[in-house]
């Protein structure tokens, strides 16, 4: 089994749940997971994690993302993006700075409605789903964070722009909510993800050239092992004496380490064969170190 991530480039057309369909044929392994979905029309980065390292995907959803994103201003859609069906359309008659302090005041944290062509559940049914039987609920509002809006180009009735935001922002909402303090409504054009949790557009792979690289056996030659997420804690390495206690997946102490260790530490913990086991997290009250996620 194949143990890593995978910086996928979505292509457009595919979900982000086709994708991982597709992978578990090219590489033939069932335990594969996705790290964020990406609409059906938009491309991207989308790190996906195999095997052991499927543990990582929550943390990775959790970071921030970047994107290059366009909007036509004057028209509505019930998605919210050019794909959907147009609602209204309006005349553009803004000028570029009101363009220009409609989109930064969007920067830092504001509460956005999700879209109703969206996979959030409500009463235990998705609202793409309901939306599609012609049903328009009230959502309620989330909070998310604009870290920086760069990039900016008018080429109206075009906008585009680079949006780098928190998990759970929808950049078709954000459009919307353009759209509607310039009053003239707005919908998404295009999207592509250019970074994700660490992972850039310039070091992605689309499927026809990860299936390329396991025709060639060269598969492991763009798989990151699961530790480089990890880059930033300090490493220490366990005792040969103590590894049925650490292959077992038992509290470390302090003296089971090769080195000194600083218990206000997060540990990247290796064996001393150079296997990456795991991080541990010091607890107080038992004066150990104890397994957090657990890779080997």
């Amino acid at each position: 089994m194949i143990n890593g991530i995978l910086n996928v480039y979505k292509e457009p057309g595919f979900t982000s749940h086709d994708v991982v369909a597709k992978l578990r044929g090219i590489i033939k392994q069932k335990k594969i997971g996705h790290t964020g979905t990406l609409d059906p029309q938009a491309t991207g980065v989308l790190p996906v994690c195999l095997g052991k390292a499927t543990k990582l995907c929550d943390m990775l959803t959790d970071t921030k993302k970047e994107y290059r994103a366009s909007f036509c201003l004057g028209l509505k859609t019930d998605t919210e993006d050019i794909w959907g069906t147009v609602t209204e359309e309006s005349e553009v008659n803004v000028s570029k700075k009101q363009i220009e302090d409609a989109v930064f005041s969007f920067v830092g944290e504001y509460e956005q409605v999700p879209p109703m062509y969206s996979a959030l559940k409500v009463g235990g049914k998705k609202l793409y789903e309901l939306a599609r039987e012609g049903k328009v609920i009230e959502r309620k509002t989330r909070p998310v964070t604009i870290f920086e809006i760069n990039d900016l180009r008018l080429d109206l009735p075009d906008i585009h722009m680079t949006v780098v935001c928190s998990k759970g922002t929808y950049i078709r909402s954000l459009g919307r909510d353009i759209g509607e303090k310039l009053e003239c409504g707005a919908c998404m054009t295009a999207l592509e993800r250019t970074a994700a949790s660490g992972f850039y557009k310039s070091g992605s792979h689309t499927l026809e050239e990860i299936e390329e690289l396991m025709r060639e056996d060269r598969i492991m030659e763009v798989v990151i092992p699961p530790d480089q997420i990890f880059s930033d804690l300090p490493e220490r390495t366990v005792k040969k004496q103590y590894a049925k206690i650490l292959y077992n997946g038992n509290p470390l102490k302090k003296d089971c380490f090769t080195l000194p260790v600083s218990t206000e530490q997060r540990l990247k913990i290796y064996d001393e064969d150079g296997h990456f086991i795991g991080i541990y997290d010091w607890k107080d009250q038992k004066s150990m170190y104890f397994p957090d996620k657990i890779f080997y």
